[in-house]
């Protein structure tokens, strides 16, 4: 294998294509940017309407190529669950939607191996936190409060529903 070259960038899901940013850094390389093109676009089709970090790994001597897709931001997967263009501008002060605690779960199971939490329980608080900084409220409740509760215990019932799913 000759050395290596690491193109990393986000597309939106799905809609990759041969012009700015991946045209330019694929072009002067022995692939087929059709190829390349093609296999994000499938690999992300998953993602539409989201941007997603994507790394294309070429091997400058065959022109062989690996994509590797990341995971969309945790505020991106929030905002579409949620059906929300975007977060607050003042979380502080405006809250722009209430997410239920299940969606919650829903979004730390996605990003689970990118997340810094060991179990489910962190992983729900780290998305809380996220939501928060959003101006996202949890069941109605805000979203500091909630992350409280969940150290409490309080949430247990839930955490324990839904790690049984």
């Amino acid at each position: 294998m000759g050395d290596k070259t690491t193109i990393n960038t986000l597309v939106e899901g799905g809609a990759a294509s041969a012009g700015p940013p991946l045209g330019p850094e694929l072009g002067p390389l022995p692939t087929d940017v059709g190829e390349v093109v093609s296999e994000i676009n499938q690999k992300t089709s998953d993602f539409e309407g989201m941007e997603v970090p994507v790394d294309v790994i070429v091997d400058e001597d065959t022109g062989d190529f690996e994509v590797e897709v990341g995971k969309p931001p945790a505020a991106q997967l929030i905002f579409d669950e949620l059906g929300i263009d975007g977060g607050s501008g003042e979380p502080n002060k405006t809250k722009v939607a209430d997410m239920e605690f299940e969606t919650a779960c829903k979004v730390a199971r996605m990003k689970a191996s990118d997340l810094l939490a060991m179990d489910l329980r962190g992983a729900v608080k780290e998305i809380i936190g996220s939501a928060d900084s959003a101006g996202i409220t949890i069941d109605g409740k805000d979203a500091r409060q909630v992350q409280q509760e969940i150290s409490e215990g309080k949430y247990d019932d839930r955490l324990e529903a839904e790690e049984g799913i």
